[in-house]
């Protein structure tokens, strides 16, 4: 084995399986010991026990030619923002015990995706490092003045990666929370870690970065469109959801189309906001005394009733066109008047709220129940907790009204 190869070299490595080649990469604060980790020419990563190695020869030093040392290449060309948050797309494998471990420097996302310098200047820079089950509304306040901060200062673009899990959430957060937009700001994660040969990783990650130096003037999302390595669906962040637990195309976007497609050499935007002149704008305070309800057969009364003392405001995610049973109308009709809000959302996903057609919906809306529209559940939820963080009233009226995009009198069902 060429004991000689550095970091950023092309190399080829025999073993009794197969040849191998690509780009070494450099090994992360979660690799064991004993392997080498290359990326070959098709964008995937792989990882070859040592003691597996046959021959190892340096085809290229591309390494030593650019001056890679250690320290991932910014690029050149527009200067854009990278913000770690955590997840998948920052997260390696722990070969010895099949576990997922958040990287902990944004380097080494940049180093596993040297493509990006041919697209950016990229400046990365680790917020937090949190898998996305644990985001809470103070993590949204800190992604949005984060990105704020980056497009304020000259940044063309912001990048954030971020576990998908709830990347929804967050995605609608930053959509209510900063506004005159004078750059993207692109939500991208992975369903599958750098480390495994079928990661979306790459593809997504490049995806974005396009994204990110285009004219778009909103909160996007950026993942695989379709199980292929094709193209990528650029959609608008308060109207996305994750539909699937592990599939590469989870992402989609309900009531909706997604404004655009993007791959690692361009992007293309449909009907889409774009960006505007000035400082970016940013309101980042939530309330977190906000409770998402789900609806269903057996709710108590009193399960309601203790949700609601402890909120200041609940979105329900009701039954068809936006139901609960008739028993639970009066203990909301109570809170309504006592001054909390209620929002109704279905839990169908796909259509609009419409409370007018049965006795139950119209007695919802006597109660004082704001039809939340064709907004998914994940979305009102996150829009009632910035609109309690920052109004002084008109909550209902507020929560009708289309904003940012959350809402669309069309659909394409």
């Amino acid at each position: 084995m060429d004991n000689d190869a550095s970091t950023g070299d092309r190399v080829e490595i025999r073993t009794e399986k197969g040849v191998y080649s690509g780009i070494l990469m450099p090994k992360h604060a979660f690799s064991r010991e004993g392997i080498v980790l290359i990326k070959l020419d098709s964008g995937y990563n792989i990882t070859i026990p040592e003691d597996e190695i046959l021959e190892m020869k340096i085809v290229e030093r591309i390494g030593k030619r650019k001056g890679i040392t250690g320290k991932a290449p910014r690029g050149i060309g527009p200067k854009i923002a990278l913000i770690n948050t955590g997840g998948t797309i920052a997260s390696y494998v722990d070969y010895r015990t099949g576990a997922v471990h958040p990287a902990m420097s944004s380097e080494e996302l940049l180093f596993s995706v040297l493509e990006l310098s041919g697209i950016a200047d990229v400046e990365a820079d680790v917020l937090f490092s949190v898998l996305s089950e644990n985001i809470k509304p103070k993590h949204w306040s800190r992604m949005a003045e984060k990105a704020a901060e980056a497009l304020n200062s000259g940044k063309e673009g912001v990048i954030i990666a971020h576990g998908t899990d709830t990347m929804g959430y967050s995605a609608a957060a930053l959509s209510f929370a900063l506004s005159n937009l004078n750059g993207p700001v692109v939500f991208v994660g992975s369903q599958r870690s750098s480390d495994r040969p079928s990661s979306d990783a790459t593809m997504n990650l490049l995806s974005a970065a396009q994204v990110a130096v285009s004219n778009l003037g909103e909160v996007a999302v950026v993942m695989h469109a379709s199980t292929s390595d094709d193209y990528c669906h650029v959609h608008r962040g308060n109207r996305v959801r994750k539909m699937h637990t592990s599939r590469r195309d989870a992402f989609v976007s309900p009531n909706s189309r997604p404004i655009g497609k993007a791959w690692p050499e361009g992007v293309e935007l449909y009907d889409h906001r774009k960006k505007s002149d000035g400082d970016v704008e940013v309101r980042p305070d939530f309330s977190d005394k906000v409770a998402l309800v789900y609806a269903y057969p057996g709710m108590s009364e009193d399960i309601l009733d203790s949700i609601l003392s402890r909120s200041d405001g609940i979105v329900i995610a009701g039954t068809g066109l936006g139901h609960v049973k008739e028993s639970l109308i009066g203990t909301l009709k109570s809170h309504i008047k006592d001054g909390k809000t209620v929002v109704m959302t279905s839990q169908c996903l796909y259509g609009t709220v419409n409370m007018n057609v049965y006795s139950t919906g119209r007695d919802l809306i006597k109660a004082g129940v704001v039809p939340g529209g064709d907004m998914l559940p994940e979305t009102a939820y996150v829009k009632l907790s910035w609109a309690l963080a920052n109004l002084d009233g008109g909550i209902a009226e507020f929560m009708r009204r289309n904003i940012a995009g959350e809402m669309e009198e069309a659909r394409y069902l």
